[in-house]
């Protein structure tokens, strides 16, 4: 039996979920979770084979979940499972480790091979995903933003100020303006509102 855990800040979703792979006979949901934090608890105490990750959650989100899961060692494959299929919000889930990205109206026979492909330790991605994902890799090399330039262009869209987006990511706010620095550079602008404007243009936020 391959061992998943289900992770969604949404009661309705999880046992939408459950009720999906409950009907596959090779496939045993062992516990879900509905925060990034208590995902990171279960996969420790559960070490489930297979974890279908939500990506926006409040607090630790899927991204910053996903990373503490991996560095523990754990031999559990993370899957995002998601509505948001920007490219900062893939680039983050493959950085922290995920080893596949699906979108939520994936089939039920979709999500159980993922699943299965994941546990034989395949990427598994959405084709939409996939195609973004080439594309990223195509750009030139001084237009890819690393993930956290990406976290601080996002705070910007926000409309957060330099020492609002410091203390919101625990860095200095001079950290901020350097990040920032090389944000313009590799996007070609000379503002905040231009590098905004320019990263969504190229999907990035």
């Amino acid at each position: 039996m391959i061992k998943v855990l289900l992770v969604d800040d949404h009661p309705v979703v999880r046992e939408g979920l459950r009720g999906m792979l409950d009907a596959e006979p090779d496939l045993t949901v062992v516990g879900e979770a509905g925060s990034g934090e208590e995902a990171v608890a279960l996969a420790a105490a559960h070490q489930p084979d297979v974890i279908l990750m939500d990506l926006r959650m409040p607090g630790l989100d899927g991204a910053g979940a996903t990373e503490k899961i991996m560095s523990s060692n754990s031999g559990s494959r993370v899957i995002v499972l998601t509505t948001y299929e920007t490219d900062a919000d893939i680039l983050r889930a493959v950085e922290a480790g995920a080893t596949g990205y699906l979108l939520k109206d994936a089939s039920r026979a979709e999500l159980a091979g993922a699943i299965r492909a994941a546990t034989r330790g395949e990427t598994v991605l959405a084709p939409s995903v996939a195609g973004r994902l080439m594309r990223r890799m195509r750009q030139p090399v001084q237009q890819s933003l690393t993930a956290r330039e990406i976290q601080v262009l996002q705070l910007v869209a926000k409309g957060q100020t330099n020492a609002e987006i410091g203390a919101s990511l625990h860095i200095s706010e001079t950290t901020v303006k350097t990040h920032l620095l090389r944000v313009f550079n590799k996007l070609g602008v000379s503002d905040r509102t231009a590098a905004v404007t320019t990263a969504m243009e190229q999907g990035m936020l």
